[in-house]
């Protein structure tokens, strides 16, 4: 956790471990990120509770799962309105059940290499409606008429070690 209890819409972003948490972390490489620290990414909702993109579709799950390792929260990092806050965790709760996606992996590696197969992918991966986590909380602010990029990239091409970027 953080010094200052994470507040509903905050975001965090975490170290995953085993085989999914080194394939994210080669992907993320690969994509032009480094050896980011971070692989996933989730959006506190309040009431003690977490969204977070899955495998399996998007979960609603307690904060307390990620209790026993290093989370880098964007509480008084990423400034917000209460009703920014508000609309951030309804977004998120919006998503529940929200199906994941590797393609969305192929859409980041062909814009970072600028393949042509990149605005046909993004078209295709846009959609499914399919998210991976980053895509998740990057989805939610801007749901909520909040852009943490200035690029105002589309949320697809977010990686978790992205967000950590905003962060550190």
């Amino acid at each position: 956790m953080t010094a200052t209890p994470p507040l509903p819409g905050d975001f965090a972003v975490v170290r995953m471990g085993g085989r999914t948490g080194r394939l994210i972390r080669i992907g993320q490489f690969l994509n032009g990120d480094g050896f980011a620290d971070y692989e996933h990414a989730f959006v506190h909702v309040g009431d003690g509770e977490l969204v977070e993109a899955q495998p399996g579709g998007a979960v609603l799950r307690p904060l307390s799962s990620y209790d026993d390792r290093p989370a880098l929260w964007s509480t008084g990092r990423v400034p917000l309105t209460d009703g920014q806050r508000s609309a951030i965790a309804a977004a998120a709760r919006s998503y529940v059940g929200t199906p994941y996606s590797f393609a969305d992996y192929l859409a980041l590696a062909a814009v970072r290499l600028h393949l042509p197969i990149g605005p046909p992918l993004r078209h295709y991966v846009a959609s499914t409606r399919h998210m991976i986590c980053s895509q998740l909380v990057d989805q939610c602010y801007q749901d909520a008429g909040v852009h943490l990029f200035t690029d105002h990239r589309w949320p697809g091409y977010v990686t978790p070690a992205d967000l950590a970027g905003l962060l550190l």
